[in-house]
């Protein structure tokens, strides 16, 4: 039976399946699908659909536990696993990446950022004082691994962990959106398809540091639409719509999500319109949280995470 608020479970009973779980079976399901149309061998399609068949199944049990004899662990479980399920489905992402890119929408794009860049001295602008701003760029760069653990937590300082589902609902939501539209936007990052030129003329060791880590964490399917910029905004939303007392935590991560979309296209992680188009998806992942009949603040659904 389906509630008013869009959870699965009878009206009185704590819900089987929280938001931001739905949309984490639906985006699995929907990966799972995907990639047996795809140009990938065999064997990882199969073993992507078993695994995410694995991860539904896992779902569905940890609700049927929580909901027949409710823990506090199980809830508190509850509210974290999102955040490293956000992670394998960039992952997964990764196994989609095509054998060859003919980087025909690379050459598109790069033609805002030098106008942008070059132009409008976007980069000058940013290396007028030295490594200073380079460094606070790409440290905000960094800091996207940290968003999601940073949000939980601040709803759990102030007490709020009934708010968990529905901060994860729009954060999620925003954020695997980006990662659904990969296969169909094959391009890699202008650091890979334009090496020699429009590179920052500043190196910091935030910057070394974000290379390391995406020489073994990067994936190389799509940079369209940005998922760092998704995911900041999506945040930065999320929060100041869960949190209206305590503006500071979502202005905070506003204040972060602007700085990432300047940091992905000034260190040639991403092209401008990547930026922009992740920005636009997490617009859409908040507009869709507004329409959600019930989605209140003190929804049936939050509180119910929270026991």
């Amino acid at each position: 039976m389906k509630r008013p608020d869009g959870a699965i479970g009878g009206p009185s009973a704590q819900p089987l399946l929280r938001n931001s779980e739905i949309v984490l079976i639906g985006y699995f399901l929907y990966v799972a699908v995907v990639g047996l149309f795809l140009a990938i061998p065999p064997e990882t399609a199969r073993f992507t659909l078993l695994l995410n068949l694995e991860i539904v199944a896992g779902y569905f049990l940890l609700g049927h536990l929580d909901r027949k004899r409710p823990r506090r662990v199980i809830s508190v479980v509850r509210d974290w696993l999102p955040i490293g399920f956000i992670l394998l489905a960039y992952r997964e992402m990764g196994w989609f990446a095509p054998a060859h890119h003919t980087y025909e929408l690379e050459r598109g794009w790069i033609v805002w950022d030098r106008l942008l860049l070059d132009d409008w001295r976007l980069r000058a602008a940013i290396e007028f004082l030295g490594p200073l701003l380079p460094a606070i760029l790409e440290l905000s760069y960094t800091l996207v691994y940290a968003i999601g653990p940073f949000s939980v937590a601040v709803l759990y300082l102030y007490s709020q962990r009934d708010m968990a589902d529905q901060f994860l609902f729009t954060f999620v939501l925003g954020t695997v959106i980006s990662y659904a539209l990969y296969p169909y936007f094959p391009s890699e990052p202008p650091r890979a398809v334009f090496p020699d030129a429009d590179m920052p003329q500043i190196d910091t060791v935030f910057r070394r540091f974000n290379w390391w880590i995406l020489s073994g964490g990067g994936i190389h399917t799509s940079v369209f639409p940005s998922g760092h910029v998704s995911h900041a905004f999506a945040a930065a939303f999320a929060m100041l719509r869960v949190l209206p007392d305590k503006k500071w935590a979502g202005r905070s991560l506003f204040v972060l999500a602007v700085l990432i979309y300047f940091a992905t296209v000034y260190g040639r992680y991403h092209y401008a319109v990547d930026g922009l188009a992740g920005f636009v998806v997490a617009v859409v992942a908040l507009t869709v949280t507004k329409g959600r009949r019930g989605f209140g603040r003190r929804g049936k659904n939050a509180r119910a995470g929270s026991s």
